[in-house]
């Protein structure tokens, strides 16, 4: 009883952690296509990179 109350405990919190990263994924995914979207052009005309890598 007790070794299945312990896996159910352990699916519900590994659910909520896959759920959480997804969110998570999808909130980066939005901030990169902003970034991507939003960057300046530099003074030759052409679009620069938005990150510094």
């Amino acid at each position: 009883m007790i070794l299945v109350l312990l896996l159910a405990l352990l699916l519900f919190g590994l659910g909520f952690a896959l759920k959480l990263l997804w969110i998570v994924a999808a909130i980066v995914l939005v901030l990169w296509l902003v970034g991507f979207l939003a960057r300046s052009t530099g003074s030759s005309g052409r679009r620069g990179r938005w990150y510094r890598w």
